[in-house]
């Protein structure tokens, strides 16, 4: 059986002793912008690519919650729904709740956004 988490949730002490750990870490923007690449075929590479290293960035930042894959994939699909090619401050704005799930990350993938989108 293999087990998944994302910390949300503590598991149970009897649990975890009864696991092994293996830690997979977020993939290199490339890596990253292939798995995304997959996923939301109907995205352009200029979208993908700097949308993936913007998550890559936001990653560093103080956030309750980092996006991780899921997200990063489900805001290219916005993105791209809304017909977005490439990566814009307008856009990224009106989809940020696909990458940042609390108020307070909120704020500050907002001012991620306008510091470092032009």
């Amino acid at each position: 059986m293999v087990l998944t988490s994302n910390r949300s949730r503590d598991l149970h002490d009897a649990l975890r002793r009864r696991c092994l750990y293996h830690w997979i870490e977020f993939p290199a923007p490339e890596r990253a912008a292939e798995i995304v690449r997959r996923a939301v075929p109907g995205a352009t590479r200029p979208l993908i690519a700097s949308a993936t290293e913007f998550i890559g960035r936001v990653r560093t930042l103080d956030l309750d919650k980092a996006p991780g894959l899921a997200e990063t994939i489900d805001w290219v699909s916005a993105l791209a729904a809304l017909g977005a090619t490439e990566l814009a401050p307008a856009a990224a704005l009106h989809t940020i709740g696909t990458i940042a799930k609390t108020p307070d990350d909120r704020l500050v993938v907002a001012g991620a956004v306008h510091q470092e989108i032009a």
